[in-house]
């Protein structure tokens, strides 16, 4: 017999949700004023994803653990699969087609959350001592993060990659490192970058960069400066916002929507919309700090480190303080992939958190929620 108990009330992580509310509505209004039929579509992505984070959310994930490391492979060999079958757009292959329903999926994608899960399993069976881990375990849990790193930079993809290993490396330095190590780390990224730019990054990478350090912005950074200063402090109306509504403002509702806030809602609806993002990392790391297990520790640091470095990258990137790279505003840009999988996270890690006291199964034998 199932029945619901209401414990679980008590223990579900509502702010992050409320936090998460006014960016989803934000988001909506703004991409419905630009392109009507891209709002239906987010529309549609959101009551997807709504399913999706109620489904996650209801997996006995704790007692389902041994499949993590499988989940994992599966999304290497889909990574795999992207060399040999992938379709190409645009001069990167990072896309499998689906048969028979004329759609593709992007397997970088799905990657993070697995990734983030398998770091989860692994430090979870064998936690850090006092002065964290040493090399040996070091470069196990490295060969992990490490993989899909080179796969998803060989499509290419350098900025999802990039992502992906911050995240890693950035969940390993809260869990705990010896302090050698990271000195070790740091000396060889600073004698090692003139020859990763040299030899390993495409002829367009490097123009973006050059683009980003030459005195004059590109054009589309160009076009942001100018929504951004033209918003003052409370915004023009629809009418008088002539960078988007003229379209000079480019992916206003993805890559560049932080400009189209700004322009919209001037310098305190930008600062409204970053400070809930400030709020809610500082949720997410509260959790993180202030809890022994494992799995919500790796979890909610390793959510806040990727909403911090997207938001960080994107924002940087519309002022001209960060090269163009397609990093989108978390939960807040156009994209079904990108909200999907933030909604897969935050799922997970309301079911870490929700469930961790009990067992599916009460005592009295009946099945229970909590």
């Amino acid at each position: 017999m199932w029945r619901f108990d209401k414990r679980i009330l008590a223990q579900f992580d509502f702010f992050s949700i409320i936090l998460i509310i006014p960016l989803v509505v934000t988001s909506h209004w703004l991409i419905g004023e630009v392109v009507p039929a891209l709002a239906q579509k987010q529309t549609a992505y959101i009551a997807v994803s709504i399913i999706v984070f109620l489904f996650v959310f209801l997996l006995p994930i704790r007692r389902m653990s041994w499949l993590i490391p499988l989940v994992y492979w599966i999304n290497i060999a889909l990574l795999v699969a992207v060399e040999f079958f992938g379709h190409s757009r645009l001069g990167a292959q990072r896309w499998i087609d689906i048969p028979f329903i004329n759609a593709t999926i992007q397997p970088s994608e799905f990657v993070k959350p697995a990734l983030i899960l398998m770091l989860a399993y692994i430090i979870n069976r064998n936690p850090p001592d006092v002065n964290g881990y040493r090399i040996k375990e070091f470069l196990k849990i490295s060969f992990y993060i490490l993989l899909p790193f080179i796969l998803i930079a060989k499509e290419p993809d350098l900025g999802t990659a990039l992502v992906l290993l911050l995240i890693g490396y950035g969940v390993l330095f809260f869990i705990g490192v010896y302090w050698k190590i990271w000195a070790t780390i740091i000396t060889a990224v600073l004698l090692l970058s003139p020859l990763a730019y040299e030899y390993a990054l495409k002829d367009y990478q490097k123009i973006r960069i050059q683009d980003f350090l030459s005195e004059k912005p590109s054009y589309h950074v160009q076009q942001s400066i100018i929504a951004i200063g033209s918003g003052g402090l409370t915004g023009k109306s629809k009418e008088e916002s002539t960078q988007t509504q003229m379209r000079f403002l480019p992916i206003a509702t993805s890559d560049f929507i932080f400009a189209f806030v700004v322009e919209r809602s001037g310098f305190l609806g930008a600062l409204a919309i970053i400070l809930v993002y400030v709020m809610l990392i500082l949720h997410l790391l509260s959790l993180s700090v202030f809890n022994k297990d494992y799995y919500i520790k790796v979890v909610t640091i390793a959510i806040s480190f990727m909403i911090f470095i997207y938001m960080g990258v994107n924002i940087s990137m519309t002022i001209g303080y960060a090269p163009v790279v397609g990093v989108p505003l978390p939960m807040f840009s156009y994209g079904g992939s990108s909200f999907l999988n933030f909604m897969v996270l935050f799922a997970i890690m309301q079911n870490l958190i929700t469930f961790r006291y009990k067992d599916m199964y009460d005592k009295s034998g009946t099945k229970s929620f909590l």
